[in-house]
């Protein structure tokens, strides 16, 4: 190569590095995400689909831009429309999932299918590639006393203990059992208290707002306690669920704080069409 088209070479790579650096700025611009976290969504609300065509439910929620999914349990929701899912071991579920488009690492079950085998559907989350198993509640009742918000601690104690010596991460939800109160304090925050920071997480539903639980002040108020959220659209005019961003919450501000919780992943939950309404907005949110 002579000198002249070696200095020709070099300004027509740097020219074209260039032009690859501004059009990945362009496209983190239009794609940022939040937190550089990719898009997930929850499984629940597609359970009818998923029962009746699974790879064209997960193809399809792919196509809408979800690149992260959160399953429920085939045990624990099997007659919730997760149940057909039993016929496939964790790693054939994992290895078809990733083949339609999307990840998966972290799955809801049920208290009941834990008490009677955690160690098995811990081996079926490590076959799968489960990083976090979720519960909704610890089913305490409706009207709890102090005693019995100590007992569900526990309980769940013990197998955050067992599933983070797999190398799994427990999280809880907040919804039910955990909205109550006892001796005026929410049972939810008395239960952070009691779970242990080795072995639990939580992962925040922030349509609870309705109920006054508020999500950014959850994630300021207990730093590194969070490492999820379900994600839904909420507006203070008309009380109801909405898609995210044609909404009245503050998801930068609901983010930023995010960061301060530990939130590793989230998880849109909503019905399908506002599922996919709320992706564009998530897509150019930048925090």
């Amino acid at each position: 190569m002579t000198e002249l088209s070696r200095r020709n070479f070099i300004r027509g790579t740097a020219t074209a590095a260039a032009a690859a650096s501004m059009l990945s700025a362009s496209a983190f611009e239009l794609c940022a995400n939040p937190l550089g976290l990719p898009i997930g969504c929850q499984t629940w609300p597609v359970r009818e689909g998923i029962a009746k065509d699974f790879p064209g439910t997960i193809k399809g929620l792919a196509a809408a831009g979800f690149q992260n999914i959160e399953l429920c349990s085939p045990v624990g929701y099997d007659d919730s429309g997760f149940g057909g899912l039993a016929k496939y071991k964790g790693s054939e579920l994992k290895k078809m999932l990733n083949d339609w488009g999307v990840s998966c690492i972290s799955s809801h079950f049920g208290m009941e299918e834990l008490r009677k085998d955690q160690a098995g559907r811990i081996a079926w989350a490590q076959d799968l590639g489960l990083q976090q198993m979720l519960v909704a509640s610890l089913d305490g009742p409706k009207n709890p006393t102090m005693d019995d918000l100590k007992r569900a601690a526990d309980e769940y104690n013990r197998m955050g203990e067992k599933a983070a010596a797999a190398g799994i991460r427990q999280g809880l939800h907040n919804e039910g059992f955990e909205t109550s109160s006892v001796e005026g304090h929410r049972s939810y925050d008395i239960l952070i208290g009691l779970l242990d920071p080795r072995f639990v997480n939580f992962q925040f539903q922030v349509s609870t707002i309705s109920e006054g639980f508020d999500a950014a002040e959850y994630f300021m108020k207990y730093p590194g306690r969070f490492f999820s959220m379900h994600v839904q659209g909420w507006s203070a005019t008309t009380k109801k669920i909405a898609p995210v961003g044609q909404d009245t919450l503050d998801w930068k501000k609901i983010f930023v704080a995010a960061r301060t919780g530990g939130l590793k992943n989230y998880f849109v939950e909503m019905n399908l069409d506002f599922m996919k309404a709320s992706v564009p907005y998530l897509q150019k949110l930048q925090v």
